[in-house]
């Protein structure tokens, strides 16, 4: 796991560390000592905690003026145990929401397990979002039916073109164009 690193191809767009609008801003990393991990494995250095055990974030892009950012997960997401929804709501959503974002891009291609528990955190914050919301992309399988069985897909848009979706080919705007016009099309049938 020590070698799964976060998309690094749009650093020269943005990077959280030298963002004064993130929870990051100011983060120095290492390139080499790995201090995280999830249970025994160590994770990439580049890896930003939230306070979860198992989950990790690295916010990829932010655009305040648009209002979306882009946020690229690894590990366990366990509400079960750890109640991870609270930690990325409360650390990372609302200090972005303070800041003008209200569409988050999640991408969970390494995120190897979900457990739901309670949907409290996902109702809350979708309620928070003034017409806003929250995109699921590129999360395996078994995770989407975990999310589903939890009924939290009413707080999350999850599943079909935004599981297909080649995001390492367009730049952050593309991205965001896509998902969007997707959720759009989703609220209008």
């Amino acid at each position: 796991m020590q070698n799964i690193e976060p998309y690094y191809s749009w650093r020269h767009l943005y990077d959280s560390s030298e963002d004064s609008r993130s929870p990051f801003f100011g983060r120095v990393y290492s390139e080499t000592q790995c201090i995280n991990s999830v249970y025994n494995y160590f994770i990439h250095p580049q890896w930003d905690e939230m306070g979860s055990a198992t989950l990790y974030i690295k916010i990829l892009f932010a655009d305040y003026k648009t209002g979306f950012c882009v946020l690229e997960l690894l590990g366990e997401w366990n509400d079960l145990l750890y109640n991870d929804i609270m930690f990325l709501k409360r650390n990372i959503g609302e200090a972005l929401m303070d800041e003008g974002i209200n569409k988050f891009i999640l991408i969970g291609e390494n995120v190897l397990n979900f457990h739901a528990d309670d949907d409290s955190y996902y109702q809350e914050w979708f309620d928070e979002l003034n017409d806003g919301w929250i995109a699921m992309i590129n999360f395996r399988e078994h995770i989407l039916t975990e999310i589903q069985r939890g009924r939290l897909d009413y707080y999350l848009a999850t599943g079909g073109k935004l599981n297909e979706i080649n995001w390492r080919t367009l730049n952050p705007n593309q991205l965001f164009t896509l998902v969007n016009n997707l959720i759009t099309k989703r609220l209008n049938a």
